[in-house]
């Protein structure tokens, strides 16, 4: 494996047709993060379609799953801000795999025991410590790679991670065979089993960044309270950058639809639609499917030109229309129209929520300062869980009235993203255009 993480030239062109070669030319930190993201698949891709309503089966109401959700989005609050200081001082792949088993491994076993509301709290605030490594990973990712490659970079992780959701019907026959409740919790054990073995198999695999070699040297010897004291420089960096706010907007967005589409999705399928459990896993699953079918043709062809605007618009009215078609699905019991509608959303779903992952975290790399990734991003995703942690309680409130209401709210949220996309987008040189894209001027990595 090379000693450092980065893309061999990829031609913008050529991605446009295939991210084939894009997967092939993944090298060092980059290959090492994106080939074993599919693993997520045999773990928490198989749990979390049943996550709401298991649930619900153990006695919770729509209302405590709501406010759990924006429990964890405020211990994330608080992990986010601490991601930046605890990435600098222990580097991207020591924290990223210490992190991991804290936020993945510990919670599963919690989740699997789980019989009432504490033990899903207990267990939601320390998943809140996913945010460190969400910082680490993305550091780990991107930091010694070509920047006009992190737009194809995060497209392969998202195709890894829809790759993964193939595995679904495991969980359908466990659900058919056990029933629901004994089912899920054979599935968050082997969650934390596979967790643990992707942990190891990263870590081992992955070698420090340079910026993160660089920032454990400034950073030792030093507590973490003088360096949460150096935020305040860290603001005045956000502030002048027009393209930071833009993207911080846009990602905010993305990820209150995401609380709310996460949390309520399954239930408003189960509960107001009256599909059976068993089937619930492969509604992600064919989700998944459609959006890297999407990676593989239409999502290039809108990504790969001058400007993100109409990528981005695009993302935002195909997602709206299909949060507005499932408000307009009747109610159970479900007929052949109601699987034929579902399906039409899933296509929807599947485009929308695929481009505007991608984009919102390119953004977001793309507008950041380099010298300051780790800390900037901190409090960038501090920030964004501040704004999108209310809608996961607000949801609760509005699914305990009405399962399809939630969705609603989904969609003022993605017409409020096209109306800032139209008013306030702002371009970055690194967005990727119709030139070959040259090799960057570095010696080639060394094997270690």
């Amino acid at each position: 494996m090379p000693g450092s993480g980065r893309l061999l030239p990829v031609r913008a062109t050529e991605s446009r047709h295939s991210l084939t070669r894009a997967v092939v030319a993944l090298r060092g930190n980059p290959r090492a993060a994106v080939y074993t993201e599919p693993m997520w698949g045999l773990s928490m891709a198989l749990v979390l379609p049943y996550a709401s309503v298991y649930m619900l089966a153990l006695g919770l109401h729509d209302e405590q799953i709501g406010l759990l959700a924006t429990i964890s989005l405020l211990s994330q609050v608080v992990f986010g801000l601490l991601s930046g200081v605890i990435t600098d001082k222990l580097g991207r792949r020591t924290t990223t795999a210490v992190f991991d088993i804290v936020a993945w491994v510990v919670p599963c076993v919690v989740w699997a025991v789980a019989h009432n509301f504490w033990f899903f709290l207990v267990a939601s605030l320390v998943n809140g410590t996913w945010q460190v490594t969400q910082n680490s990973w993305d550091c780990l990712l991107v930091e010694d790679a070509d920047p006009r490659q992190i737009t194809g970079i995060y497209s392969l992780v998202r195709v890894a991670a829809d790759f993964s959701a193939l595995f679904a019907p495991i969980a359908a026959l466990l659900v058919s065979h056990y029933g629901l409740v004994p089912a899920v919790r054979i599935l968050y054990v082997n969650a934390a089993v596979v967790m643990a073995i992707k942990i190891a198999i990263l870590y081992r695999w992955s070698t420090e960044t340079a910026t993160g070699r660089v920032r454990m040297a400034q950073t030792r010897g030093r507590s973490m309270w003088s360096l949460l004291a150096e935020y305040r420089g860290v603001l005045p960096i956000i502030v002048r950058s027009r393209g930071t706010i833009f993207s911080l907007g846009i990602m905010a967005i993305v990820a209150a639809v995401t609380v709310v589409t996460q949390t309520f999705w399954q239930v408003v399928v189960s509960q107001k639609l009256g599909v059976p459990d068993p089937l619930l896993p492969f509604f992600p699953m064919v989700r998944s499917v459609l959006t890297v079918l999407f990676f593989f043709t239409v999502i290039p062809r809108l990504t790969g030109r001058r400007h993100l605007k109409g990528a981005l618009l695009w993302g935002f009215g195909v997602y709206l229309a299909g949060q507005a078609l499932l408000v307009a699905i009747p109610g159970s019991p479900p007929t052949g129209t109601t699987y034929v509608l579902l399906g039409v959303t899933l296509v929807l779903d599947g485009f929308g929520a695929g481009i505007l992952f991608m984009l919102s975290e390119s953004l977001v790399a793309l507008h950041v300062d380099r010298a300051e990734r780790s800390r900037v991003m901190a409090v960038q995703r501090t920030c964004v869980m501040l704004v999108s942690a209310p809608f996961g309680w607000f949801g609760g409130w509005l699914s305990g009235m009405d399962r399809t209401w939630p969705f609603v709210l989904t969609s003022l949220l993605l017409l409020g993203g096209v109306l800032v996309t139209a008013l306030f987008f702002v371009a970055t040189h690194d967005e990727p255009d119709e030139t070959p894209v040259p090799a960057p001027q570095t010696a080639e990595p060394h094997a270690r």
